[in-house]
């Protein structure tokens, strides 16, 4: 086999040569990846000693063999190690990532490059091929996205709870105290004038519980979210609590490479939504600022009051529910969360996390047939 020879471009003519001693000693020993040549048929003529800490085999058990020994049942009925050799020569080189066996028979997933040699003249001399074991590499992003299906399984889990218990607390505990209410009102007409007023406290108190109630199904299942997404969502909560219910001036800035996943979207959200309850209750504030922006492959969130900042400082919320709540949802998510502020400066809530790809709806097994 031949074909027109490739120019060849020399940086330094004038650095010394690596003798053929030399490079044949740092070949032979590399021990993280598998460096071994084939002749132009595809069988093993060298072998150092990376090839045998990832496969197992010592050089005389393995040169003269062909190297479709290294490939599992399935891919040699498939011709796959042909195929990848004659890619390598239409090609120049082939890089493929797969499961390969040792000589015991198990099997390691593998990063695989093979190159095409030819001499001066373009005639086929052989393939060199270099094997690297990405098998603890493989297994850390399988347990990734395990962690990450957990992620989205508790997320999801979370949210139909909440949602659940906002539709038990509007449908029965909200519908049976306005009947209440009703019938206090009622009676409060009907009854001599020195319990009329007595009435109509309760009346007013029962009132103000449903006012509660209803602002906690609020909080626990806010319209919004799982149709629109997070950008309109958080809009919607800043327009409709932060300035028509609270009367404070905000601002929302917003910069996303991409849309982020339905979980972290509501992990964001829920933290924002904590970060501003605790703005409306301690910082005494008039104004709050929020911010979004993709970073570092996620999404790295701001909210910023004007408020005194003393009572949000860590010393005195260490312990405090909805900052146990807003940093366990950024660290679960695989992120961070921060809080500072200066007396007289407000408070910032700063918070990371990552916005991944969604995951596929399979993946492939890792185990052998």
């Amino acid at each position: 086999m031949t074909r027109e020879p490739r120019p060849q471009k020399w940086a330094r003519k004038q650095a010394a040569p690596l003798s053929e001693t030399a490079f044949t000693l740092l070949v032979q020993g590399v021990l993280d990846y598998g460096i071994f040549m084939l002749d132009p048929q595809g069988y093993i003529i060298s072998w150092n000693a990376g090839a045998e800490r990832i496969k197992g085999y010592e050089a005389a058990d393995i040169l003269g063999q062909h190297f479709s020994v290294f490939y599992p049942p399935e891919d040699q009925s498939s011709g796959k190690p042909q195929w990848e050799l004659e890619t390598a020569v239409a090609e120049g080189r082939l890089e493929d990532e797969g499961w390969r066996v040792r000589q015991d028979g198990s099997r390691f997933w593998a990063n695989v490059v093979i190159t095409a040699l030819w001499d001066e003249k373009g005639v086929l001399q052989g393939f060199g091929k270099v094997t690297r074991d990405m098998s603890e590499r493989r297994a850390a992003q399988q347990a990734l996205s395990e962690r990450r299906r957990l992620f989205d399984h508790l997320v999801q889990a979370q949210e139909t709870e909440r949602r659940r218990i906002a539709w038990d607390v509007h449908d029965d505990s909200i519908q049976a105290m306005v009947a209440v209410a009703m019938r206090l009102e009622l009676l409060a007409d009907r009854v001599p004038e020195a319990h009329s007023a007595e009435l109509r406290r309760l009346d007013a108190t029962v009132r103000e519980a449903i006012g509660r109630l209803r602002s906690l199904t609020f909080r626990l299942h806010p319209p919004g979210i799982d149709r629109h997404g997070l950008v309109e969502g958080l809009a919607s909560h800043l327009d409709d609590v932060v300035r028509s219910s609270w009367g404070m001036d905000y601002s929302f800035d917003h910069q996303l490479d991409r849309a982020p996943t339905p979980e972290t979207a509501i992990t964001i959200f829920r933290i924002v939504q904590e970060a501003l309850l605790n703005v409306h209750k301690h910082a005494r504030g008039s104004r709050v600022d929020v911010r979004v922006t993709s970073a570092d492959g996620g999404l790295l969130t701001r909210v910023v009051d004007d408020g005194t900042g003393e009572p949000m400082s860590v010393d005195g919320a260490r312990e405090h529910f909805g900052v146990i709540e807003m940093r366990e949802r950024a660290e679960t998510a695989g992120g961070w969360w921060s809080m500072h502020s200066r007396p007289g400066t407000g408070t910032t809530v700063e918070f990371w996390v990552p916005n991944p790809l969604p995951l596929p709806a399979s993946e492939p097994k890792d185990g052998t047939p």
